[in-house]
């Protein structure tokens, strides 16, 4: 089997604000092969830049798009694409954007090989550790206290037994951040885990004085509250906060989490399978926190390809027990896949379906596609990257 196109879609909704919402806009990657077996991938980035980044024709040996780098390559040969798109990328890749953008293509991959074998992608993976998991409903903070305390009864009205809200108005003063904070666990009651995101928005001393504030409301953990950077900044946090620090979900590359666990003594590492390079990548991340004896959990704020993956990756992790389920609206998140991932008694569970266990809805795809050409980039335009 040859891998014979890589095709990047790119989809957008009519409507996309500055909101923290990554499902307003995406990149699906269908890669193609001559057995007549197709893969589906998605990638969190910016998704034009992606796209240019697959779609980019050969420069030099180090600098080429990754379509050029898996053309005419052997789609069960996963570790080997991985090198060589690193390798082709190298020269203005390494971090970042390249990597985001490997994701798509890299879990394409496996849906590829899991139908050719008939097998769900966790078990390629060696999972199997857990079948089901408990789904947080994410979602952004009200604009509030007030909106923020009605979105918690509402979720919890609809049996979710853990809720986390996030961003919007945090970080715009000590008397705002607390009611929010308040009004979530009101909202949720006693009864309903909570998690807070802080969305990158406090200095150092003030993290660790609203970790100390935000103890009275019990939460399971408080989620990026410093710079992905501020290693230093990370260690004086989790050793004085009361509640779990959770971080990961800005970063790619796999010397970074291990740094954010090791200096930076996070709890909760966050892999997003999207953001750093694929199942291969977050699995090996995944191993690293369990290595060390932290939780590790999915960032998803996205489409149903992501969920999809994203329960494939934590099953086979010994130390996952949540799955972060976006909750907010947007067609893209409702619609794409067929496949709708329904929440039953607080809990998700993985498909047992070969590969991923995705099918898109092509009307949905036409509709929201940029450009809409159809066209992706083929072997036959270059055959130059068929060998090696």
């Amino acid at each position: 089997m040859k891998i014979t196109g890589v095709e990047p879609i790119h989809l957008r909704l009519p409507d996309v604000s500055e909101r923290c919402d990554g499902s307003q806009e995406t990149l699906l990657v269908k890669v193609h092969t001559d057995a007549g077996i197709s893969g589906v991938g998605e990638v969190d980035s910016s998704g034009l830049v992606a796209k240019a980044i697959i779609e980019a024709p050969l420069s030099h040996k180090l600098c080429r798009g990754l379509a050029a780098c898996v053309l005419g390559q052997d789609p069960f040969e996963i570790d080997r694409l991985i090198h060589r798109m690193i390798e082709g990328s190298i020269f203005f890749g390494r971090q970042g954007a390249a990597i985001q953008a490997m994701s798509g293509i890299e879990i394409a991959l496996w849906d590829i090989v899991g139908k050719a074998v008939g097998c769900p992608v966790y078990k390629l993976l060696g999972g199997g550790f857990r079948k089901k998991f408990r789904a947080y409903a994410s979602i952004l903070l009200g604009d509030t206290p007030d909106e923020t305390e009605r979105i918690g009864a509402q979720l919890a009205a609809k049996g979710y037994k853990a809720v986390k809200f996030g961003w919007g108005p945090m970080g715009l003063s000590e008397e705002s951040d607390i009611a929010h904070v308040r009004a979530a666990r009101k909202g949720v009651g006693a009864g309903v885990e909570l998690m807070i995101d802080a969305g990158l928005c406090w200095d150092t001393a003030t993290a660790i004085r609203r970790a100390r504030q935000f103890e009275e409301f019990n939460l399971v953990w408080l989620e990026e509250p410093l710079q992905p950077d501020n290693l230093e900044g990370y260690a004086r946090l989790s050793t004085q906060a009361p509640m779990r620090i959770a971080a990961g979900e800005e970063i790619c590359d796999i010397a970074e989490f291990s740094a954010l666990m090791d200096k930076g003594a996070i709890d909760v590492v966050q892999v997003d399978v999207t953001r750093v390079g694929g199942l291969a990548r977050s699995k090996r991340i995944g191993w690293d926190s369990a290595e060390r004896h932290r939780l590790c959990v999915n960032h998803s704020y996205k489409t149903g390809v992501n969920i999809a993956a994203s329960l494939h990756f934590l099953a086979a992790l010994p130390n996952s027990h949540y799955f972060e389920y976006c909750v907010a609206q947007g067609a893209l998140r409702q619609s794409l896949t067929r496949q709708k991932f329904p929440v039953i008694d607080g809990d998700i569970w993985v498909s047992e379906e070969p590969g991923l266990g995705v099918d898109l809805d092509e009307n949905v795809v036409e509709k929201y596609r940029v450009g809409r050409n159809g066209k992706g980039f083929t072997a036959r335009e270059d055959q130059s990257t068929t060998t090696g």
